[in-house]
């Protein structure tokens, strides 16, 4: 495929309000492209969407706001998202929340919830707005999953389900849309710094110390700015690239996963234990953007 050509295009990004999706938003105003932001935090979003007209006066930039976790409400604006912008150059999905806890800890309400939003939306969205990509000569697709669609540790259940289902998703639409001529990228990030320890939810059954000791650990990983993980992004999507993995914190396990696929976690704990590597923790859950 050509590479990408953000001038002129019009670009969707969910979770646009803060951390990866806010830079992705930014960046992609830099490159010439307009803007259909979605978010649920209206306020940041608002922020976000006001601070790229300053900068940017002649782009176009339309901000929605929907909480992913409800179906219905997603379709809404969905369809209003294709009828006003019938041709979509770029299609994001970066929204994502956490869940700390084992399958045990958590009730299934609390995993559901994960998945609405990691899973759903993300199909959710891409269906409804495939027409829109192929009308659009030269469309990408990217959906980010995380480094925890790499690899499963113990304590990230309903995270990693989702975020495997992500991948898988995206891996077959990689497949169906190349005769389409539409790109399709999936994103997986180790450590960002973004507010992902501040949105993520805890299981039910996860004590406060468990919980406490756990995210502590977790906050250490956060050493990636979100701006960087954005420019990654969009140079992989220039070059029209099937993966992206953004940092060590995600390549060396998945190096791990492919050498010892049944095994990797005894390597990783061990690592952790000794404070080595660092790439996995039980809570709460890595990487990137609230829905």
């Amino acid at each position: 495929m050509r590479r990408f050509e953000f001038a002129g295009a019009t670009a969707v990004v969910t979770g646009a309000a803060s951390g990866i999706g806010a830079a992705l938003a930014h960046g992609l105003a830099r490159r010439g492209s307009d803007l259909v932001l979605l978010d649920r935090d209206a306020e940041r979003l608002d922020g976000v969407a006001a601070a790229i007209r300053a900068e940017h006066p002649d782009r176009q930039v339309h901000t929605y706001l929907v909480d992913l976790a409800d179906a219905a409400a997603t379709a809404r604006v969905a369809v209003e998202i294709g009828e006003r912008h019938p041709r979509v150059r770029l299609l994001v999905n970066n929204a994502g929340v956490g869940l700390g806890g084992r399958f045990d800890q958590v009730t299934f309400d609390e995993f559901s919830w994960v998945i609405d939003i990691n899973f759903r939306a993300v199909a959710q969205l891409t269906h409804a707005l495939l027409p829109a990509l192929k009308a659009e000569p030269g469309a990408h697709l990217v959906n980010v999953s995380s480094l925890f669609g790499l690899i499963a540790p113990a304590g990230q259940t309903a995270y990693a389900a989702s975020k495997f289902a992500v991948r898988g998703l995206t891996e077959a639409l990689r497949h169906e849309l190349v005769d389409d001529g539409i790109g399709v990228t999936s994103v997986h990030p180790g450590g960002i710094r973004t507010r992902i320890t501040e949105n993520a939810r805890v299981g039910s059954g996860v004590s406060i110390a468990e919980y406490t000791a756990g995210r502590a650990q977790f906050e250490k990983l956060l050493t990636i700015a979100p701006e960087r993980a954005a420019e990654v992004i969009l140079q992989g999507v220039e070059r029209r690239r099937g993966r992206v993995l953004i940092g060590w914190s995600a390549k060396l396990p998945d190096l791990l996963a492919r050498i010892m696929p049944a095994s990797y976690n005894r390597l990783l704990v061990v690592g952790l234990n000794r404070g080595v590597a660092r790439p996995a923790q039980p809570t709460p859950a890595p990487a990137h953007d609230p829905a």
